[in-house]
């Protein structure tokens, strides 16, 4: 498990990135959070910087949609889907559990376009 921020830190509509390898992004799309690889399977793109809406994610390069439920994407070009990680929150902090990774640093993104048409 590897700690993410206090779940204060993190309010709805946005996100953190964790600088692993891969990078690993955590949303709280209206209070649900989820956790998925960051890049882009169409491009490397960061989708911690893409816009949220409820559980999808558009990513900022080429606007592909991925679920955070299951990583799929939800249309073109992504065909691709991005590893998913549980989530969990213990004693007010919010934790990843992903099989291997080293942490380094952590940056928080606002998402933009959350409650708007994506």
């Amino acid at each position: 498990m590897i700690p993410v921020c206090r779940i204060e830190d993190l309010p709805a509509g946005e996100s953190v990135r964790l600088d692993l390898e891969p990078p690993i992004a955590v949303f709280n799309a209206d209070g649900e959070l989820y956790a998925i690889d960051d890049t882009c399977t169409h491009q490397d793109a960061s989708l911690s910087e893409g816009w949220l809406e409820g559980c999808l994610v558009e990513c900022p390069l080429h606007a592909a949609s991925f679920d955070l439920r299951t990583g799929r994407p939800t249309c073109l070009p992504a065909r691709k889907a991005v590893r998913t990680h549980p989530v969990s929150v213990l004693d007010g902090t919010v934790w990843v559990h992903i099989e291997s990774a080293q942490p380094a640093q952590t940056s928080h993104t606002a998402a933009a376009g959350q409650g708007s048409a994506a």
